[in-house]
């Protein structure tokens, strides 16, 4: 015992160290202790997620300070520390430093949520965690068509947030506006095919209207926007080869895929129906004025000369 305490009389720098590292040790080991009672104890996921963010910044709050006045001998000096710290750690820990303050930034400003369909850095995906330096992501595209989830899990950098764009898919309003082109053919009966198309989209979309009626009038009074059409709506186009009808819609962001599917089932079903009445067009050509090459007659010619 007397050799212990002799050890920490010589060694004083030493022993501040280690009385350092042991209650940064603790902090974490707390951390990760009120995390576990956390998980086991709160049934509701969006609650428990926000507990467990909670406690890990209140944690790495406690760290801080104590870094401070075991490196600087007064909190009072916490500006100065602060300043000091930041200019020796910023050019090796740049991208680490970033990352924390992007968790920051995510978590107050709410760039975007665990549960939120986002496209960062050129992958889309629906994010699944955002920790003090990772958000992770389902990602969805890449080899497969559509928004299906390709299987991959992306961790992407939380700095990513000040490098660029963020595209948020669900937040503040969960719709999208979708379209598809139909080519119908020339001598069609071009009212019977926009009451097709018309009464299709309004039975397979009204509760994507009805829906997103409320959301768009907040978004409008939110944000410095121009109130836009959610009713579906046609526009119909003159081509060389047909007329076209382009449909615009409203649509869940997670259920644009199979709504495109159902209504171009529903529509070619009823195009069926009209016993060719409305047919769907598909590319021609037409080749005119063929001139005539009259071969024998300018044999002959060749000859007599």
């Amino acid at each position: 015992m007397e050799q212990i305490k002799y050890w920490f009389t010589e060694y004083p720098v030493l022993t501040k160290i280690i009385k350092y590292l042991i209650w940064i040790i603790l902090i974490f080991l707390a951390i990760a202790w009120m995390r576990r009672i956390l998980k086991r104890r709160l049934p509701d996921n969006s609650l428990r997620y926000k507990s467990q963010k909670g406690i890990e910044i209140i944690g790495y709050f406690f760290a801080l300070l104590i870094t401070i006045s075991y490196f600087t001998g007064n909190i009072k000096d916490f500006g100065l520390a602060i300043g000091l710290l930041t200019a020796g750690i910023t050019i090796t820990l740049q991208e680490l430093i970033l990352s924390i303050a992007g968790s920051f930034y995510i978590f107050f400003v709410r760039v975007y949520k665990p549960g939120d369909r986002i496209e960062i850095n050129g992958i889309k995906g629906d994010v699944i965690d955002v920790d003090s330096i990772y958000t992770t992501m389902m990602e969805i595209g890449q080899w497969v068509s559509s928004d299906n989830y390709s299987g991959r899990i992306v961790k992407l950098s939380n700095a990513f947030v000040f490098k660029g764009p963020v595209y948020n898919y669900s937040q503040d309003f969960p719709f999208v506006w979708d379209e598809f082109n139909l080519p119908i053919r020339y001598g069609s009966d071009i009212e019977m095919a926009k009451s097709i198309v018309i009464s299709v989209a309004q039975e397979y979309l009204s509760e994507y209207v009805k829906a997103s009626i409320s959301d768009w009038k907040d978004v409008v009074e939110k944000y410095y926007i121009e109130d836009a059409q959610v009713d579906p709506a046609l526009a119909i186009t003159m081509t060389d080869n047909w007329i076209q009808f382009n449909l615009r819609y409203i649509v869940d962001y997670k259920k644009r895929r199979i709504t495109k599917h159902l209504l171009n089932e529903e529509i070619g079903k009823r195009i069926e129906q009209t016993n060719g009445k409305v047919i769907l067009a598909s590319a021609t050509f037409e080749i005119v004025n063929i001139p005539i090459v009259k071969f024998k007659e300018e044999k002959a010619r060749q000859k007599k000369t």
